[in-house]
């Protein structure tokens, strides 16, 4: 049984680091989960309540800055509604893309959906860059927070 919670573990903490680099994927969070797997393991001895409630802080935190990361982005480049709901579509449809879609996805969604929100091409291309580089900064965000919470994570275990 022991063996199955850590591989449960383990697999949640491997996933959401995947997830961090896959816009579909709730990164962060799936991490938290293996952390409080792990913690559980051992009935909380090695890693305490005090080290999960910063893990929690943190996975909250890694979320709100996703989401103001990625509106900041696009609407430093002045995106209207239908440019941030064409890179929310982008997004989902990139999926089915792999890593170029995951990359381009939220671009080109921006990308039409300003069109269609103002037809100026010029504005609509700067729009999809704020997008990628929104996109970028996030993901960039997202893995400081959870390299910093499974180095907190294993000093707390380990020590």
């Amino acid at each position: 049984m022991l063996i199955l919670l850590w591989s449960l573990a383990l697999i949640f903490i491997i996933i959401g680091v995947l997830g961090v680099i896959l816009p579909a994927l709730p990164g962060v969070p799936l991490a938290f989960v293996g952390f409080v797997i792990a913690a559980w393991i051992d009935k909380f001895q090695k890693v305490g309540v005090w080290t999960l409630g910063l893990l929690a802080i943190l996975t909250v935190l890694s979320i709100v800055l996703d989401f103001l990361v990625s509106t900041v982005g696009a609407k430093k480049m002045g995106a209207s509604f239908l440019g941030m709901t064409g890179a929310i579509v982008g997004t989902v449809v990139g999926i089915f893309f792999g890593i170029p879609g995951l990359l381009f996805g939220p671009f080109i969604g921006a990308v039409v959906g300003e069109l269609f929100a103002n037809k100026n091409l010029i504005h609509a291309g700067k729009v999809g860059v704020g997008t990628l580089i929104g996109l970028i900064v996030g993901v960039a965000i997202k893995l400081a927070i959870l390299f910093a919470m499974l180095g907190l994570f294993a000093v707390s275990y380990f020590y």
